[in-house]
């Protein structure tokens, strides 16, 4: 008798259980269906770990604003992957988040570079992929063929190295000028070229051209053929660690003519690099400036300083911002069914939207139409000096 009842009582644990680990599935199943997952596959640590952090923390707080309301009653999720700045990395970051996580697009990658290596692997999978600040026309459109699932926040190159080939040549007055390129760097090729054909047609002449690579330190030998070419401007489209290294030597060795640069350079680092005394007569072109008084920048400054315990958003970070504001904004209009080809048809279909660093449409190569901004380094901070439209 006694074994019978427990034979009874352990059978009737037993359908309980089933039961409430049915509810359970069906509570996790609910809480899932209720989650759209995004990838943000970025470069957390290495060489740019400056620009992925700050995309990232941009995307952060732009899905805790948006995720207070939700997205056609769904929750966005982000979830993170460090392809530690390198673009092996950044495929293989690719194929776990399509794959193994089941995102349905991706934020990332920072750098031109590292975006290009995902770029088939989006259009394979029908997976959008929106990079904040891969620049290199090449992201978007490949050997003349656009690729379907790219979009990028950011303008491209021959719109920034135009812009400061006409600001050197009609603000500052430069009729000559040297260009000291990252020669492992598409983006910085890319951004010299635009630059080089702008400027001549200015007017302008280009009379020194030098090349460096990426971990080099010692730039004093080209530095000193610059100088004896005697340029009015030097242009130094490159990325925050070498730009530093090289601000300062120049300096160091008697250079003072006004030196620009682009997007790259924008990174705390580079004041921790150059210091600030030789980055006097330094300007960029970039997406937005946190001094800019228009009342949207100045509120997205206001949240991130109180997000991240009194941190000024850099330009990476207002695009990380936008760039999850865009992706939401075609979330919301993909309809019921959240797939990667709903996103992105309404991707592509984006006209006047709103964000932080301007109001920009979708071309037909999926770069966003908006303006540029100038700033200059005035005693180790950025100034906003101003604005130009496409």
């Amino acid at each position: 008798m006694k074994k019978k009842k427990l034979a009874g009582i352990l059978m009737t644990l037993s359908l309980v259980a089933g039961v409430l680990a049915g509810c359970n599935s069906d509570s996790a199943g609910s809480k899932a269906s209720e989650e759209v997952l995004i990838g943000a596959n970025l470069e957390l640590t290495g060489g740019v770990a400056s620009y992925g952090q700050s995309i990232y923390e941009g995307a952060n707080l732009a899905l805790k604003e948006i995720n207070k309301k939700g997205i056609n009653g769904k929750q966005l999720k982000l979830v993170k992957y460090d392809n530690k700045s390198e673009a092996q990395e950044a495929m293989n970051g690719a194929l776990k988040l399509i794959n193994q996580d089941k995102v349905v697009a991706i934020i990332g990658s920072a750098t031109s570079t590292n975006t290009l290596a995902q770029v088939e692997l989006a259009n394979k999978y029908k997976t959008p992929i929106i990079t904040a600040t891969g620049t290199s026309p090449e992201v978007t459109v490949t050997n003349g063929k656009l690729n379907d699932y790219v979009f990028r926040t950011c303008f491209i190159d021959p719109f920034q190295g135009t812009v400061a080939a006409n600001f050197s040549t009609k603000n500052l007055g430069a009729k000559t000028a040297a260009i000291y390129i990252d020669n492992s760097s598409d983006y910085s090729k890319g951004l010299a070229a635009s630059f080089k054909e702008s400027f001549e047609k200015n007017g302008g002449s280009v009379v020194a051209r030098e090349a460096y690579l990426q971990k080099d330190t010692d730039f004093r030998a080209t530095l000193t053929r610059i100088k004896s070419a005697k340029p009015d401007f030097i242009y130094i489209p490159g990325y925050y660690e070498e730009v530093g290294l090289i601000v300062k030597q120049a300096r160091e060795s008697g250079i003072d003519v006004p030196i620009m640069g682009a997007d790259g350079w924008d990174s705390p680092k580079l004041l921790e690099i150059a210091g600030k005394d030789a980055l006097a007569n330094t300007f960029i072109t970039n997406h937005y400036s946190s001094g800019d008084p228009d009342v949207k920048i100045q509120s997205f400054v206001e949240a991130f300083r109180k997000e991240y315990k009194g941190k000024k958003p850099d330009a990476f970070s207002a695009l990380g911002y936008d760039t999850a504001y865009f992706l939401a904004e075609a979330i919301k209009n993909a309809g019921e069914e959240v797939t990667g080809e709903n996103i992105q048809k309404a991707l592509a279909e984006t006209k006047n939207l709103q964000l932080v660093s301007g109001t920009f449409t979708i071309d037909e190569n999926h770069n966003p139409i908006k303006s540029a901004t100038i700033l200059r380094y005035e005693k180790g901070e950025q100034v906003f000096e101003t604005k130009v439209n496409p």
